[in-house]
């Protein structure tokens, strides 16, 4: 199992900036509109680094990523950013509100040796190649982790947890996210709990929950570290760790909500009923149908649809049994029966964009953008580690953690 260890982190100076005005969130998850609030919000804000604004005249020697190394070092220098005197891991507590019921999500900020996917890490969903030039662009000229990979691990002992539980006394930053969660930084610097932590995030299997991106560019920016500098013994290098966030499926505190699917390519209800009729039962909804509701009731292998065409909602019921020459891992997914069966199968759809809130993803239905939207139920943690466990992987955007972990917390330098 890949090593797990304590860091000399790089951390905002909380004497000098406000987190709420430093911390972003993840860069995939920021719209052109919310990068400009981000930016207003303060000359250091996060952003600025990890996910900062191309300009006109930019060149390959000027460029977003040279601003971002730019940045860094300018503000480590200023002191904005300092390193921690010894290393840590950083605990971290999400105190968030799911379906109106109120959560907490805590885990700890270390480094994890990196090892080839299936070898004690494992991945769940399919990558696309534009997201990791980018973050491997930014590791290059940054030579450090800005934003962490979340992970999670099984352990019914709860070891890390128990400390978790314990700690007490002032975060060293917070920081409220733009759903109104509530997040706190704290430094776990005591040897004898850093030895418990990494001895038992070292026995574990890790499966990585979001940032299967930012993992994958890690392990090829190594591979071109060691080719660079010419490597010849295996005495650790800063580049053979990743920043990461680990998690406890133990602790309960991880919620996973689903991605809904609008499309481009359908015609209208009885071309529908015609091509998905014998895999699928089909029922009507009534016009104030709350669709999120319906779905999640009805169950597994339920489906909710709208169509443009007659501004209606349907539940499709999937009848079972038309995926067999898929691993068991994988046939009985709603995520897979939606994307094998019902789009690439029986309807031949390969236009879709994702969509988590329903309002919106109804919005660019009505607007003409879309023909239809697909609502499913989440995946399930189970159905992670069974598909990591057979080095299978989900479609794109099969799972969505939340809360998002925020970017800038804190930093792994090289």
């Amino acid at each position: 199992m890949p090593k797990v260890s304590p860091f000399r982190g790089l951390l905002f100076d909380r004497k000098k900036v406000s987190g709420n005005d430093v911390i972003a969130p993840p860069y995939d998850v920021i719209s052109p509109e919310y990068k400009d609030v981000l930016y207003k919000k303060s000359p250091h804000n996060i952003v600025r680094i990890d996910f900062g604004k191309e300009l006109p005249g930019d060149t390959e020697s000027s460029n977003k990523y040279t601003r971002s190394a730019a940045m860094l070092e300018e503000w480590t220098r200023a002191g904005i950013l300092v390193r921690d005197d010894a290393p840590a891991f950083y605990a971290c507590e999400m105190d968030y509100t799911d379906m109106g019921r109120r959560k907490m999500l805590k885990g700890i900020f270390g480094l994890m040796k990196i090892v080839e996917l299936g070898n004690g890490v494992y991945p769940h969903e399919m990558t696309r190649s534009k997201p990791k030039a980018d973050r491997l662009d930014l590791m290059r000229h940054c030579m450090a982790n800005v934003s962490p990979i979340y992970s999670i691990y099984n352990s019914p002992e709860r070891v890390t947890s128990k400390i978790l539980d314990s700690i007490g006394g002032d975060p060293y930053l917070t920081a409220e996210d733009s759903d109104g969660a509530f997040h706190k930084l704290f430094r776990i610097a005591d040897p004898s709990k850093t030895e418990l932590i990494s001895k038992e995030l070292s026995e574990r299997a890790i499966f990585i929950a979001d940032g299967h991106h930012r993992y994958e560019v890690a392990v090829e920016f190594k591979k071109e570290m060691d080719l660079k500098t010419g490597r010849t013994d295996d005495a650790p290098r800063p580049w053979d760790y990743v920043l990461m966030f680990l998690a406890n499926i133990s602790d309960e505190g991880i919620t996973i909500l689903p991605t809904h699917r609008m499309v481009r390519g359908i015609s209208g209800k009885e071309a529908v009923v015609e091509k998905l009729g014998a895999d699928f039962a089909f029922k009507e909804l009534p016009p104030d149908a709350d669709i999120s509701s319906v779905v999640s009731e009805e169950g597994k292998h339920t489906f909710g649809l709208y169509l443009n065409t007659d501004r209606k909602w349907y539940i499709l019921k999937y009848l079972g049994g038309k995926l067999k020459d898929l691993h068991p891992s994988l046939n009985s997914l709603d995520v897979v029966v939606l994307h094998e069966l019902i789009l690439k199968r029986d309807l031949g759809i390969t236009d879709v964009a994702y969509e988590m809130d329903v309002k919106e993803a109804m919005r660019q239905v009505h607007s003409g953008d879309y023909d239809a939207v697909f609502f499913l139920n989440p995946t399930g943690v189970d159905d992670i580690e069974g598909v990591a466990y057979a080095n299978l992987r989900m479609p794109p955007k099969s799972t969505y953690f939340y809360p998002k972990l925020l970017t800038g917390m804190v930093i792994n330098k090289f």
